[in-house]
C-alpha cells in the first residue's frame, strides 16, 4: 500500500465514524455558505482535520492548509493533495522554523478566514498590518491566552474561540485527552503507566483529563499548579500537590499541559531524576526549553524513533519524548475520532456563522454561540450509541 493509499484509507475510517460532520456536510453542499471564500487553515494536518477540510470545501471554499511540527500524517496530506487538490504544506519532520515559513505563505493566499491552532496565523496577520481577513476560529487553550495576552485589544475581526465551548471542555479536554496521552505515552515508550510517578504541570481541563486517567491506570500522579483554586482541586481529586523543587526529584516522568511556554527551563534540569523522561501535550513545544536541554548535553542519543537520551554533564541523563511536541499527535493518532467530530463540528458551525453573518459578532475572542453548543448537543445525544434523545 502507497502513501496515497494509506491516507485515503484513513480518511475513510474517519468520515464514517463522524456522523456530526456527515450531517453539516449536507447542509455545507446544499447552502454553499463558502463560495468564493479563500480559507487558510492552521490545524495538526492527520485523518480527522481531513474530513473538516472536505466539509469546506464541499461548502464552496478554496483551503490552503498546514500542520504543525511532528504531527503532519504524511499520508494524509497526500490524499488531500490528490482527492480534492488542496494545497497542503509541510510534513511530519518540519521544525517550528518550517511552521513560521508555512504561515506565510498561508497568508499569501490572501485569505478571508482563518481557522488557527495557537493563534500563530491570526498573530502573524497582526503583527503585519495585512487586511483583508474578515474573521478568524481559535481552537487551542494556547492560542486563547495569546489572544487574550499578547493580542489583547489588536484583532481587528472576530474569533471565535472553539476551545471556550463547553462541549470541547467537557468531551475533547476532559474526557478525550488523558486517554490519548496514555496512548501516546505508551507508543513512543512501550513502558508501564501503573506504578510509575508522573510529575504533571497544570490542572485545568486538560491537566484534571490525564491526571485522572493515570490515576485510574494505579500510577502515582504529582502535580504542579501555581492557581490555588485549581491545586485545591487537585488536592481533592487525590492528587500529591507540590512545588516543583519537590516533585521533579521524584518523578518519572514529566509532562507539562500548560498552554504556556517556559515551564521547565534549564535551572530544572539538575533536579530531575536519572533517566526521568521528558514530554508536552501543550500545543506548543516552548513549554519544554528543549534547546537548553540540547546545548547542556554532552551526548544526545536516540534510542527509539520518540525518545531521544540527552546525558548532562552531571552524569544524569534526561529522556526527551516526541521532540517536546504533542505526546498525543507526535508518537501516537491524537484523539478518538468521535472526540475530534465534536471539535470540528464546532469548527465547521462557527465558521458558517461568521461567513453568513458577520453582523452578529464583535471584534476580538469571544465564545461559540451558545445557540450552536446546544443545536451539536443535541446532535450528539441523537447519534451517541448510549443515549436515547428523542
Amino acid at each position: 500500500m502507497d502513501l496515497y493509499e494509506q491516507g485515503a484509507g484513513r480518511i475513510a475510517w474517519a468520515r464514517q465514524n463522524m456522523p456530526l460532520l456527515a450531517g453539516l456536510r449536507v447542509d455545507f453542499e446544499r447552502e454553499q455558505p463558502l463560495a468564493g471564500r479563500v480559507i487558510a487553515m492552521g490545524l495538526h494536518v492527520e485523518s480527522k482535520t481531513a474530513v473538516l477540510a472536505e466539509l469546506l470545501v464541499a461548502g464552496g471554499a478554496s483551503l490552503t492548509m498546514s500542520g504543525s511540527p511532528g504531527t503532519t500524517d504524511d499520508s494524509v496530506a497526500e490524499a488531500l493533495r490528490r482527492d480534492l487538490g488542496i494545497r497542503v504544506l509541510g510534513q511530519r519532520t518540519d521544525t517550528y522554523a518550517d511552521q513560521l515559513e508555512h504561515v506565510k505563505t498561508l497568508l499569501a493566499t490572501k485569505p478571508d478566514l482563518l481557522i488557527d491552532n495557537g493563534a500563530d496565523l491570526i498573530a502573524a496577520v497582526v503583527e503585519s498590518g495585512q487586511t483583508g481577513v474578515i474573521a478568524a476560529t481559535e481552537e487551542t487553550t494556547s492560542g486563547a491566552l495569546r489572544l487574550r495576552g499578547e493580542l489583547s485589544g489588536r484583532i481587528r475581526f472576530p474569533v471565535i474561540v472553539v476551545n471556550d465551548s463547553p462541549l470541547k471542555q467537557i468531551v475533547e479536554n476532559e474526557k478525550g485527552i488523558g486517554p490519548a496521552v496514555v496512548d501516546g505515552f505508551n507508543r513512543a515508550t512501550n513502558t508501564i503507566v501503573a506504578g510509575r510517578t508522573f510529575c504533571l504541570f497544570g490542572y485545568g481541563t486538560v491537566g484534571r483529563s490525564l491526571a485522572r486517567t493515570l490515576r485510574a491506570l494505579n500510577a502515582t500522579v504529582l502535580l504542579v499548579e501555581v492557581d490555588p483554586i485549581r491545586a485545591l482541586e487537585a488536592a481533592l481529586d487525590g492528587m500529591l500537590v507540590m512545588p516543583l523543587e519537590q516533585a521533579l526529584p521524584l518523578a518519572d516522568t514529566v509532562i507539562t499541559l500548560t498552554g504556556r511556554p517556559g515551564i521547565v527551563r534549564e535551572e530544572h534540569f539538575g533536579l530531575l531524576k536519572d533517566g526521568a523522561m521528558l514530554a508536552n501535550v501543550g500545543h506548543f513545544s516552548t513549554e519544554l526549553d528543549v534547546a537548553a536541554l540540547k546545548s547542556a548535553a554532552v551526548t544526545e542519543t536516540v534510542i527509539a524513533p520518540h525518545v531521544v537520551q540527552y546525558d548532562l554533564p552531571s552524569g544524569k541523563s534526561v529522556r526527551l519524548l516526541a521532540r517536546g511536541e504533542m505526546l498525543n499527535l507526535t508518537a501516537a493518532t491524537g484523539h478518538a475520532i468521535e472526540v475530534m467530530d465534536v471539535g470540528f463540528a464546532l469548527q465547521g458551525h462557527s465558521i458558517h456563522a461568521l461567513a453568513t453573518r458577520l453582523g452578529d459578532f464583535v471584534n476580538g475572542d469571544q465564545l461559540v454561540p451558545h445557540a450552536i453548543d446546544l443545536t451539536i448537543a443535541e446532535d450528539i445525544l441523537k447519534t451517541m450509541p448510549a443515549a436515547r434523545w428523542a
